[in-house]
Formats: C-alpha cells, sequence, structure tokens
C-alpha cells in the first residue's frame, strides 16, 4: 500500500494514472503484487512524439470550493505574540467562494512533463499557484522539478487546499508559512532503491512567500532540504516520517495596523529585517483493515515546527511618525496534532488539536519600553470536523472550532464547505 503510493507520488510519473486505472481493487491487493505491477508499468515503451511535432493533449481539472463561516471575531486579527506573521486564515464571516483551481498536465516529450495549477481568488483575478517542468527520465531514482512549486518540507505543505482534511490550515501553518510555502526555483528529490521508502531533497529558490521577501538579486534567497523515510507494517498499516529545514532572508517585512498594543488605535507597523531559520518534523501513520481504505481507514498525524528569528525591528507607534530600529530576536515554535476516521463508507470525522510557543523576544534597548507583543500567552485551538464525500470528485463538510490563538478574543468557529472536482486529476500524496 505504501510503497505504490510512495512511488506514484515521488516520481510523478505517467504510469500512476495507468497503475490506478489498470488496478482498481489495488487495496485489496498485498505489496508485492503491486509492486510487481508498478515495475512492469515502468518498464513499458513510452510514446514517442511525431517528429517536428508536440502534440497538446493535457489533462484538465477544475476544483470549485466554498464555505459559509460564522465567526464571533474578526479572522483578521493575529495570533497574539505573533503579530509578524501574516496570520493568513483563508476565511471570511458569511457565505464566501473559496479558492478555486483551474489544473492543466501534459506530457512535454519523453523527458519531460509539465503542470500549472491556476488559482482562481475569491475576490477575482487569476494567479499562476504551481507552474513547473519536471523530468520523467533521469533514472537512479532522481527527479527534477523546477519553476514554482510547493516546497516538499513537512507533510501538509505539498497538499493543495481541496486536498485538506479540514477547511483551515493548523495555526502553525497559518503563522510560520502564510499558510503554504511555495517557491520559485529548483527542487532534487532522491528515491532510494530499497524495500523501505527513503526519499532526500533540496531546494534552491528566490524567497518569494513569507518568511521570506524574495531579494531581488543574483544567486538564491532561500534553501530547503527534507528527508522522509516509510514503509508497510502488515498490509493494514502504513507510516511516514520526515524531518525538514529551511532558511530565508527578510528584507523590511512589514505588517501595518498590527493590534499587538492594548488600546492603540489603528495598531502599530512594525518592520523586520533579519534571517529566520526554522526546522520541523513530521510524522503520518494511516491503517485500513485488510488495506482496504473503502469501507473504514484511519489517519493520525502530526507535525512540529522551530524558528528561530535574528535581525533589527523597526517599531513605528504612532504612523508615520518616524520609528525606532534597533536589535530583535525570537525563537517560537508550534505544533499540531489530527486523527481522521472513515467510519463507514463516504462519511468521515476528524479532531485537530493546534498549540503555538511565542517564546520571549529578545529586544534592543531602544525599543525595550515597547510593548511589542504578549510572549507570555499560549494560542491553541481545538477543532471537530465531519464530512460526506457521496463520491471521489465531491465533498461535503462541517466543521467547528474553539479558536484561543488570540488572548481574551475567545471565538466559536462554524464553518460549512463544499469541495468539487472536475476532470482528470492526479493521484495525491500518501
Amino acid at each position: 500500500m505504501f510503497r505504490h503510493t510512495a512511488l506514484c507520488v515521488s516520481l510523478l510519473m505517467p504510469l500512476c494514472a495507468n497503475a490506478a486505472d489498470a488496478a482498481p481493487t489495488a487495496d485489496n491487493e498485498d505489496l508485492h503484487t503491486l509492486s510487481i505491477r508498478v515495475r512492469q508499468l515502468e518498464q513499458q515503451p513510452k510514446p514517442q512524439p511525431a517528429a517536428g511535432s508536440n502534440t497538446f493533449n493535457p489533462d484538465i481539472s477544475l476544483i470549485l470550493s466554498g464555505s459559509y463561516g460564522n465567526l464571533q471575531r474578526n479572522p483578521a486579527i493575529p495570533a497574539t505574540g505573533f503579530a509578524l506573521s501574516p496570520n493568513n486564515n483563508g476565511y471570511s464571516k458569511g457565505f464566501s467562494l473559496k479558492e478555486s483551481e483551474l489544473g492543466i498536465s501534459a506530457e512535454i516529450d519523453p523527458q519531460f512533463r509539465g503542470v500549472a495549477t491556476l488559482s482562481l481568488a475569491p475576490t477575482g483575478g487569476l494567479t499562476a499557484e504551481n507552474a513547473f517542468v519536471q523530468t520523467t527520465a533521469l533514472g537512479s531514482g532522481f527527479n527534477l522539478k523546477f519553476g514554482r512549486y510547493f516546497s516538499g518540507l513537512g507533510y501538509l505543505n505539498e497538499q493543495h487546499a481541496h486536498a485538506w482534511d479540514f477547511v483551515d490550515q493548523p495555526l502553525v501553518y497559518r503563522v510560520f508559512w502564510d499558510n503554504q510555502l511555495a517557491d520559485d526555483g529548483v527542487q532534487l528529490k532522491w528515491l532510494a532503491p530499497t524495500d523501505t521508502f527513503i526519499e532526500l531533497g533540496g531546494e534552491l529558490g528566490n524567497g518569494r512567500s513569507y518568511p521570506g521577501s524574495s531579494p531581488q538579486k543574483n544567486g538564491s534567497g532561500s534553501g530547503v532540504l527534507f528527508a522522509h523515510v516509510g514503509d508497510d507494517i502488515g498490509i493494514s498499516s502504513s507510516w511516514r516520517a520526515g524531518a525538514s529545514l529551511h532558511q530565508t532572508k527578510q528584507s523590511n517585512w512589514a505588517n501595518t495596523g498590527v493590534p499587538d498594543l492594548p488600546g492603540t488605535v489603528g495598531g502599530v507597523t512594525e518592520s523586520f529585517s533579519g534571517d529566520a531559520h526554522t526546522a520541523g518534523l513530521d510524522f503520518v501513520w494511516k491503517y485500513a483493515p485488510g488495506g482496504n481504505t473503502a469501507v473504514t481507514n484511519f489517519k493520525l498525524q502530526g507535525e512540529y515546527f522551530r524558528r528561530t528569528q535574528n535581525g533589527l525591528l523597526t517599531y513605528t507607534l504612532n504612523p508615520p511618525t518616524p520609528g525606532v530600529t534597533d536589535s530583535y530576536s525570537v525563537t517560537q515554535s508550534g505544533w499540531y496534532l489530527q486523527s481522521v476516521y472513515q467510519f463507514m463508507p463516504n462519511w468521515r470525522a476528524g479532531l485537530r488539536y493546534d498549540r503555538l510557543n511565542s517564546g520571549t523576544a529578545q529586544v534592543g534597548v531602544l525599543n525595550a519600553a515597547n510593548v511589542i507583543a504578549n510572549y507570555g500567552y499560549t494560542p491553541t485551538r481545538g477543532t471537530l470536523m465531519l464530512d460526506y464525500s457521496p463520491s471521489e470528485f465531491s465533498r461535503l463538510r462541517l466543521q467547528f472550532a474553539q479558536d484561543k490563538s488570540r488572548k481574551g478574543l475567545n471565538d466559536q468557529q462554524l464553518f460549512v464547505q463544499y469541495v468539487m472536482s472536475m476532470g482528470a486529476h492526479g493521484a495525491h500524496q500518501f
């Protein structure tokens, strides 16, 4: 179960779709049988385009998503102690069109494959969420990706919004990665030729998304290293664990009107320049009786990230009054643990707990008298989820959250969401 999924996701070759079509009862097959089937597909000759032609026959998909949110508090207020983070929660009060995705993928030639995911923003406009080229024939377990992509760090980061098990991302993803870390650059992965799943990878990018600030210079603005290992436990269980490192530079990253100083009309303006280093651990375990996920299955996953920022902070109490600049450093962390249980066909229930540690900031003497943020509070959140999927192409979800991420602003949050998929769509990661 794990080996088949890992090969499809890690190599991202056309044989993944063929394997799924050829083996509709793959969930009932054992690992040995699946390994043989995948190797047979890998050995099949790839179609060669006619000389001088490049026929465009892409797989096209469209994901439609929307929600209704009932919130007691303003969702734009940041988590206490994380005023410098974007705190993008991705939802709003009332009815809202969520991010919809138009996906296009196709073989370019026997050496390359192209993938583009265009995001249709709720407020209008079209942006390139992913747009990359990927090799298909490097061999020896290597795979090269270049363009714009979601980073391979952690577990959730590579998943598109329609594949999330909850309406929103965990708190740690919101404050550390502005929901997801994406970059323009190059990624190299290596899949070890072993029975145990072992994957190593590295990335160099321009640091375009938070916590980076996309410096205009030659070379790279960010770097990522990650490693994943996993295996099957009998025919019913599979697991994967990982570790990742990320580093980038921030240049004049600013949040305007941040309400982290009680009683200050309009909040304050904080601008940070310096280094950001983040380390993370992730783990996921899946269980399906007899390897058959169609009836019941269970998934347990968790991630932990720890970030250190060192640099200069400019703190402006009454914009546009000139701010005060001095040294600033802080180490913060966050984690979540969640489980999702499919208790009968088409029905799932989920539980998630989030927790952040705002750390202790070291503030230069010039800013010592200013209240930068409340670092003595521990933001938390508990979430319950129930969803119904009439088919693999549609999902309806009900979610309730007790949000205590902002001191003195406890929030009872209720969401109703729909996610609908049309057209061809590749396999999701393990």
